[in-house]
């Protein structure tokens, strides 16, 4: 009997260790993230663009001819020999052991966006000297430090070099590439229409003519308009480029985007000898040391609040911060990419998949192969913009980071507390049970929080008059313990004729605007949302006086208002920006 008992134990066991299994799996499948929300490298259609260029020699060529050497840079122009595109690079020596390098087109259509409001202010210079010069290179001296810069001309390449030690190399792959701006394309209806207007208006030019003698009675031929090079359409502009899906509008699920001018993605290379390990670009849920991208997807810079994330993906969360760290044993190296746009980041190692024993082994065999990372980054539009943060310490890195972007204000003391925050508190009686209950138990609170439903209707700036009817009320009762508030205030406001700030942003022309000039509305918790546009200086005034205590309702030094920045919507969060 004894056997037989257990044995059925054993099975009970069993059954309920299969059922708890099938529960985790079943869980595990329930919290994963929705991958369909999310855009990989192969859906972004500039990120399967740039990536489908291979190593190899760079169709870039830097005209040397063209090179200029001012007080403050060096400017040369480099040149596609497949597209015969035009741009101009421009380089400049910093102080405390920086290089800038800049890349834009020499003559675009309308100016392409550069990042403003990131530097504190344009960092001091350290001059540039051409030190030597053949046929197909030119070397430059750094006046401040042992640095020197060999500029390449075909094909297009920069080396920095400390002595006679190469850091880092530019281009040293050929992954270059800069999208250039073409002119609108005309729909083949179009092409009719303008056709057949063309032959029409030579018809009545010719019967015109025919019919008066007199120019002055309008009879005469006039001289046609030629249309500016920026408005001919684009065939009458030389060999079309090819088309690849997504160059001009792409889809995904149900947003689409358009792209007036056609694609505009740049995409840049830098080979880091003998660097083995590379930090930073942060927020992604993965290890500290960044992985080998290759044969996988990259790592993604673009904010987006993702629910029920996993662990140990590039996949892009909330915050995006273009800065990488390359370390060995013997220097630190630092790349800033000054781009704003959506950007994927691909790397690649010469000791990718070997083992501690397989790389001592080379050692012991005398390989001469230096270990090396490489860097690609692809931004979906903008400028090359990159700062080249040559430490040489970890710290000295950071250093360098910190005074071209500035320093974090040190945090108010009650800052480092302990913060109560949750969603969501029900009303006033619900904030004064749960600061009761810290007191109970003598634990301690410094702080909490409330989320929208604060709100009158989700309308920020505002408390809700029935949940929240005395809220001076309860600041000063939570004052009392030298406890704080701190209430949500989101950039995504209620569209609502009635709503104050709604109707302000909106006479004010202070949100973002659709490609027609309409408000963008979107969606997030309010419902119906428009987004202010924080890259106008007059819309960030308005903003920063609405948390007066004149506009914002009930203000007092008691409350804290915690600014938000919500990159997503409830649909389609990937898309979450007007085309």
């Amino acid at each position: 009997m004894a056997a037989v008992a257990a044995v059925a134990a054993r099975r009970r066991r069993s059954g309920a260790g299969l059922v708890l299994a099938c529960f985790g799996v079943c869980l595990g499948v329930t919290l994963a993230v929705d991958r369909s929300n999310f855009k990989t490298c192969e859906e972004s259609s500039f990120c399967k663009r740039q990536r489908s260029i291979r190593p190899g020699l760079s169709p870039y060529r830097a005209l040397l001819d063209s090179l200029q050497l001012g007080p403050d840079a060096l400017t040369v122009r480099l040149i596609n020999e497949v597209t015969k595109a035009v741009l101009v690079l421009e380089l400049q020596g910093l102080q405390k052991n920086m290089t800038r390098i800049r890349i834009d087109e020499l003559e675009p259509r309308r100016p392409r966006y550069r990042v403003s409001d990131v530097l504190v202010a344009d960092p001091p210079t350290s001059r540039l000297s051409v030190s030597g010069r053949d046929e197909n290179s030119v070397e430059l001296t750094v006046a401040e430090g042992p640095y020197k810069i060999i500029l390449t001309a075909r094909p297009f390449r920069l080396d920095l070099l400390e002595d006679r030690s190469l850091l880092l190399s530019v281009n040293a792959r050929g992954l270059l590439d800069f999208e250039h701006q073409r002119a609108p394309r005309v729909p083949f209806s179009d092409k009719v229409s303008l056709t057949l207007g063309s032959i029409w208006d030579k018809i009545k030019n010719l019967f015109s003519r025919q019919g008066s003698k007199d120019p002055a009675e309008g009879g005469g031929a006039q001289p046609e308009e030629a249309p500016g090079d920026g408005d001919k359409p684009e065939e009458t502009q030389g060999k079309a480029e090819k088309d690849e899906p997504g160059a001009w509008e792409e889809t995904f699920k149900t947003h689409s985007d358009s792209k007036p001018y056609g694609p505009t993605s740049v995409g840049l290379d830098f080979s880091l000898p003998g660097m083995e390990h590379v930090y930073g670009i942060p927020e992604h849920a993965d290890n500290l040391r960044l992985k080998v991208t290759e044969g996988g997807e990259p790592y993604r810079l673009y904010n987006l609040d993702v629910f029920q994330y996993e662990l140990y993906n590039p996949m892009a969360l909330y915050g995006s911060v273009p800065v990488l760290l390359a370390h060995s044993s013997h220097r630190d190296l630092g790349i800033f990419w000054l781009n704003a746009a959506e950007t994927w980041v691909d790397i690649s190692s010469n000791t990718a998949g070997k083992t501690l024993f397989g790389k001592m082994l080379d050692y012991l065999q005398g390989s001469g192969e230096t270990p090396q990372t490489d860097v690609r980054w692809m931004s979906e539009s903008g400028i090359i913009d990159v700062f080249l943060l040559l430490g040489p310490s970890a710290f000295d890195v950071f250093r360098q980071y910190a005074s071209l972007t500035g320093t974090q204000a040190l945090p108010p003391l009650f800052s480092l507390g302990y913060h109560q925050s949750r969603w969501n508190y029900r009303d006033e009686a619900d904030v004064l049970e749960v600061d009761q209950g810290f007191d109970d138990h003598n634990l301690p609170c410094d702080v909490i929080w409330l989320d929208i439903e604060h709100a009158d209707g989700k309308r920020y700036f505002t408390w809700d008059p029935s949940r929240f009817p005395q809220p001076l009320t309860m600041l000063e009762h939570l004052a009392s313990k030298r406890r704080k508030l701190v209430a949500i205030v989101d950039p995504h406001i209620k569209v609502d004729s009635g709503y104050r700030v709604h109707e302000e942003l909106q006479s004010r022309g202070l949100y973002v605007k659709t490609r027609d000039g309409s408000d963008y509305e979107g969606w997030c918790w309010p419902g119906a949302a428009g987004y202010p546009d924080f890259t106008n200086p007059t819309m960030r005034a308005w903003w920063a006086n609405m948390f007066s205590f004149d506009n914002y309702e009930v203000r007092q030094p008691l409350l804290y208002p915690h600014l938000s920045f919500p990159p997503h919507l409830l649909e389609a969060i990937s898309l979450s920006r007007p085309p």
